[in-house]
């Protein structure tokens, strides 16, 4: 019991660290996106539910790799069929340093970033049109860190499946709410070890 209250006081420790550190190399991103709605650019888009995880590491300070997965439902109204959205791929993300290329941040605590995607996805439509094959997608957002390593997130993305199917490319620009938690390395490493003794 003492090893296990002593890794939990090890992880909100790490939790609290330097707000400057959570985007530096060596870093894990870990989050999702819980809220999305669209706005369709093909006929018959409309409003839809998405959980988007994501997990990424700092490669370079600023800049992360890693990979999600994307599983949504819709229906445009209550008579019409049920969509279901699947995707697994790679994705990045870059921060914008404050004042970099003349972008200031609009809170103290926060940072800008564009965020790009490419894996396998699809939609099926109930019934109706279906798309498998390409997944990508790309757009900005703001991370908002409510504390020094963990921040809620809005993202406004082009998202598209290209492939095979009745529906040879199905498009939209989704509007996406999340949070990210960010650990250090280091951090990781301590809370490993002690759990193992």
């Amino acid at each position: 019991m003492k090893k296990l209250i002593f890794t939990g006081l090890l992880a909100v420790a790490g939790l609290t660290s330097s707000a400057n550190a959570q985007i530096q190399e060596g870093n894990w991103l870990v989050g999702s996106s819980l809220l999305s709605s669209n706005f369709g650019l093909n006929t018959g888009g409309g409003y839809n539910i998405q959980l988007t995880p994501k997990a990424a590491y700092f490669v370079a300070d600023n800049v992360a790799v890693g990979g999600y997965v994307n599983l949504g439902i819709s229906k445009v109204t209550n008579g019409s069929p049920t969509a279901f959205d699947y995707g697994v791929g790679g994705l990045g993300r870059y921060y914008l340093s404050p004042g970099e290329k003349g972008v200031d941040n609009l809170l103290n605590h926060g940072r800008w970033f564009f965020e790009g995607n490419v894996g396998i996805g699809g939609r099926n439509v109930e019934n109706s049109n279906s798309t498998t094959g390409l997944d990508f997608g790309v757009g900005p957002g703001y991370s908002y860190f409510i504390t020094p390593n963990i921040g809620l997130e809005g993202l406004v993305k082009y998202q598209g499946q290209a492939g095979f199917g009745n529906e040879g490319l199905n498009s939209a620009i989704t509007f996406n709410v999340g949070f990210s938690i960010f650990l250090p390395t280091s951090k990781g490493r301590e809370v490993m070890n002690d759990v193992k003794n």
